[in-house]
């Protein structure tokens, strides 16, 4: 009865990570104030995203909770940029605000000015945790004119 409980509360995570998506509203330079924040969480090794698209207004920040006693990284970009975080050897990242390190029970605040409307994808490149599901979809709208 327990298996079949955890079989199915790991169904359901898996099917709220393969429709999770955060909607930005791509705004130009200047303009009104930021957006509320938007907080991609982290409970014990999934990612989900807040629903609904924020108000057009400037880049909100993402605020990013590590709920986990272990580490993690939101990395967003381009297939060329997962293929290097695939790959690579970088252990931490804090100078770029797509590519951000979280120790356990850490929480960071970033700003990404998303330029052109589009799907960007985050991913948590540490061992196994991509394949576990850490990944998402960023969906960015054009501003109303």
């Amino acid at each position: 009865m327990i298996r079949q409980v955890r079989i199915a509360a790991l169904g359901l995570v898996a099917a709220l990570l393969a429709t999770a998506a955060v909607v930005v509203v791509s705004a130009g330079g200047g303009g009104p104030p930021p957006a509320a924040p938007l907080t991609p969480r982290t409970p014990p090794s999934t990612f989900t995203a807040p629903a609904g698209p924020p108000p057009p207004r400037a880049p909100p920040p993402f605020v990013l909770a590590n709920e986990d006693p272990i580490e993690h990284e939101w990395i967003v970009g381009d297939d060329a940029t997962h293929a290097r975080h695939r790959t690579g050897m970088e252990p931490y990242h804090d100078q770029v605000p797509t590519e951000v390190s979280l120790s356990p029970y850490e929480t960071r605040t970033t700003v990404v000015k998303f330029d052109t409307p589009g799907e960007y994808v985050y991913v948590c490149h540490l061992p196994g945790h991509e394949e576990y599901g850490m990944s998402g979809i960023i969906r960015v709208v054009a501003a109303p004119e």
